[in-house]
């Protein structure tokens, strides 16, 4: 495994093992994505070079409707302080916080390892998610094009893709989505958690304004690309006032379905999201955990249960769900979802060649 820092950088070596240099991720990230009073963050990022031996993730989760990821990164830029993957970053012993938003891990061998996995001949088609875990457009993604690389593998192969946003650097890929799209094969969920800039750049801090994601729902769906928006995740007396606006805008700009999912705070999340909140709605904190405990069983932070960790229980929920459908409703955001085709599925000459 070797590391190297993103965009470049002088090489200073030090000895700790994220040796070579760190920088400041993105210069432009808040012209880019969040300027607000002209504030630019300083934050330096650096890059872990992973080498896995396979690139799909299998799942027989109840809880999600696919059973195959893909994740080109590890940890996430975005740094949104509610995300579910931050945990994840303690099995390298890195910490869920910043380490989860600074030292990062891609595989720039990914789509070759997705060629030879869709190559085999007992391999059976099924859509294949991107983003289950960090964003695959997360501003690294700039410069690595590691899921533009996926992509085009499963252009080649007639294979069905499921891509699951914050960024609107999802719409530089339309000339490839496009094409699948038209084929069903291709679909993609924008993450829309809020309209309110000062809300989403501390909730957020560096994934795109809303505005952004909004624009990147019209482009999507002017090229005939199927876009679901996910307010996820709803934050009682944080977000959730805003669900009918945000459907409302999301159904302008284009999207065909919605969903949510209330928020959720597994393990080392729990603190960092209450330190969030007392640092930014110190009058309302006790309140928010309240409700979260509230939906999540009455006196614990999550509920890891399946069937239970992707909705929740309780009056509270139920006023949740209840004013969700009937906005969706409403807005003409509750049609089925879309189902990928798999049949058009196929291993090109060059592949089953690479196989011989």
């Amino acid at each position: 495994m070797s590391i190297r820092s993103h965009r470049g950088a002088t090489h200073n070596r030090t000895s700790t093992r994220f040796a070579l240099p760190e920088r400041q991720a993105d210069g432009n990230w808040l012209d880019d994505c969040m300027a607000i009073d002209g504030v630019t963050p300083c934050v330096r990022t650096t890059v872990i070079v992973e080498h896995p031996k396979t690139i799909l993730t299998r799942n027989t989760s109840p809880d999600i409707p696919f059973d195959r990821s893909i994740n080109a990164y590890r940890g996430c830029e975005h740094g949104c302080i509610y995300c579910f993957a931050r945990p994840s970053h303690a099995y390298h012993d890195l910490s869920p916080g910043i380490d989860f938003e600074m030292k990062l891990f891609a595989k720039p061998n990914a789509a070759v390892l997705l060629r030879a996995e869709l190559s085999k001949p007992a391999y059976v088609c099924a859509p294949v998610a991107m983003g289950t875990n960090t964003d695959p457009y997360q501003p690294i993604e700039r410069d690595w094009r590691i899921t533009r690389g996926c992509i085009e593998v499963l252009s080649e192969f007639d294979h069905p893709v499921m891509l699951t946003t914050k960024s609107d650097r999802v719409i530089r890929d339309i000339d490839m989505l496009g094409p699948m799209a038209a084929r069903r094969l291709a679909s993609v969920m924008i993450s829309l958690t809020t309209l309110d800039r000062k809300l989403a750049m501390t909730l957020e801090p560096r994934a795109p304004t809303p505005s952004r994601r909004l624009a990147a729902i019209r482009a999507l769906a002017a090229a005939g690309i199927n876009v679901e928006v996910s307010v996820s995740p709803l934050i009682p007396a944080i977000t959730d006032h805003e669900t009918e606006t945000i459907l409302r805008a999301a159904a302008e700009a284009g999207a065909t379905r919605c969903s949510f999912i209330p928020v959720r705070l597994p393990h080392e999340v729990a603190p960092l999201f209450r330190a969030w909140l007392a640092q930014h709605f110190p009058d309302r904190a006790s309140k928010v955990m309240a409700i979260i405990q509230s939906v999540r069983g009455g006196n614990r932070d999550n509920d890891p249960r399946f069937g239970e960790r992707m909705r929740g229980s309780g009056p509270w929920y139920d006023l949740m769900l209840t004013r969700f459908r009937l906005a969706r409703r409403r807005y003409g955001l509750d049609g089925p979802r879309l189902e990928l085709r798999t049949d058009l599925f196929r291993r090109p000459t060059s592949a089953q060649g690479e196989l011989f």
